[in-house]
């Protein structure tokens, strides 16, 4: 609630992660917090991060990488929703490194990822470039970590329970 009443973090360039397992709303959280900051007159692109990846890979190979980062510069938050999902090549992987470090101190990125930053070598195919885009982006970052159990998976088990329980009978008088 604190981070989508006020966009002082956009204009201080600061970043938020939103870490946690799948179905635990940080796709939600993400969505409430762009549209609060849409309401506070700020420019806001929401991109499912994989779909953003292969942008920025045409790009580059059509040597449009620099005008495309320069594009993007005209939101002031831009939100990577499933960053996990992100299991690339070096050549995709590294137009996200390159995302990231071009909006470092710069612009905003609001990430969500379904894995802790221990596990981001499987994204990044390299290490180290694992190691300075997690370094960038939580030095002016707000870190969510979220530990809950699946919404979708508790919905599930609720509806299988209530079709596997036997009708009431009513009981009449």
């Amino acid at each position: 609630m604190q981070l989508a009443a006020d966009p002082g973090w956009l204009e201080r360039a600061e970043n938020c992660l939103i870490l946690g397992p799948s179905g635990v709303g940080k796709t939600h959280l993400a969505t409430g917090v762009s549209k609060k900051m849409l309401e506070f007159g700020k420019r806001v692109k929401f991109f499912a991060a994989n779909a953003l990846v292969q942008h920025l890979q045409q790009a580059k190979l059509q040597l449009q990488l620099h005008p495309m980062l320069k594009k993007l510069d005209r939101y002031d938050l831009l939100v990577l929703d499933d960053l996990g999902y992100c299991k690339k090549s070096e050549a995709e992987t590294s137009v996200l490194f390159e995302l990231i470090a071009h909006r470092y101190e710069r612009k905003s990125l609001l990430i969500t990822a379904n894995q802790p930053f221990s596990q981001w070598d499987d994204i990044f195919t390299d290490s180290m470039m694992a190691v300075a885009a997690i370094d960038r982006l939580i030095h002016h970052g707000l870190i969510i970590k979220i530990q809950a159990d699946s919404y979708r998976r508790k919905s599930a088990t609720q509806r299988t329970a209530q079709t596997q329980s036997p009708p009431q009978k009513s009981q009449s008088k």
